[in-house]
């Protein structure tokens, strides 16, 4: 309970900072994120940093998995904002 009441408490100073920042913010799913970067929702992390991995091209293994994790965050929100930039433009998808 009290790990859950800091982490509401910092997801509330995060979101006041970008709010006045005035920055978009963008929140995925693990599903979509996998979805984004293996093309696979159910896809296990070891698939994720793979796929990580050969999108970046960096050859060798991350050191921990909350890099790998915040890398597929990365790519899954570049992956939307073209998409969602190409429709606003009457593009394709």
């Amino acid at each position: 309970m009290k790990t859950a009441l800091k982490l509401a408490h910092v997801r509330g100073v995060a979101l006041l900072a970008i709010a006045e920042a005035r920055v978009t913010l963008g929140e995925y799913s693990p599903l979509e994120v996998k979805s984004s970067v293996v093309g696979y929702g159910r896809a296990e992390k070891h698939q994720v940093s793979r796929m990580v991995r050969t999108l970046t091209g960096l050859e060798q293994e991350m050191e921990t998995e909350d890099v790998s994790d915040a890398l597929a965050v990365a790519i899954c929100h570049a992956t939307y904002t073209v998409s969602a930039s190409r429709k606003l433009a009457g593009g394709i998808a």
